[in-house]
């Protein structure tokens, strides 16, 4: 029987933490290219969008014609949709006035307010 002698063995258990060290220095490296990236890359987006979406009923159904409540809620805010009531499942005295209202009183960087109808 031909066993290994301690120093093929050894050389074994070194390639293994060379090849560990190798995977741990390239994620070390994907991740601080990730971490950059999400700065670099950052989008803003209006936080009147959060709000009103908020202020939906969250049903996230689609029958307004748009994939989800916040989709609804970013058209609203940039007043490409014209209705709030485009949303089948809220309600004008829960929903819809209060979004009304809320655009009212909280214009976009521009002074402009995109009320929409009810």
């Amino acid at each position: 029987m031909v066993f290994l002698s301690e120093t093929v063995t050894e050389n074994y258990w070194m390639y293994a933490l060379y090849a560990f060290l190798i995977l741990l220095g390239i994620g070390i490296v994907l991740g601080a290219v990730l971490v950059w990236a999400t700065k670099f890359f950052h989008v803003e987006e209006d936080p009147r969008i959060k709000d009103v979406e908020k202020l939906l009923p969250g049903a996230n159904c689609g029958n307004c014609g748009y994939p989800g409540c916040h989709e609804l809620a970013e058209a609203l805010v940039k007043g490409e949709a014209k209705k709030s009531s485009q949303c089948k499942v809220g309600n004008a005295d829960k929903n819809f006035k209060p979004i009304a209202e809320y655009m009212k009183s909280h214009p976009d960087k521009d002074g402009k307010t995109n009320i929409p109808g009810i």
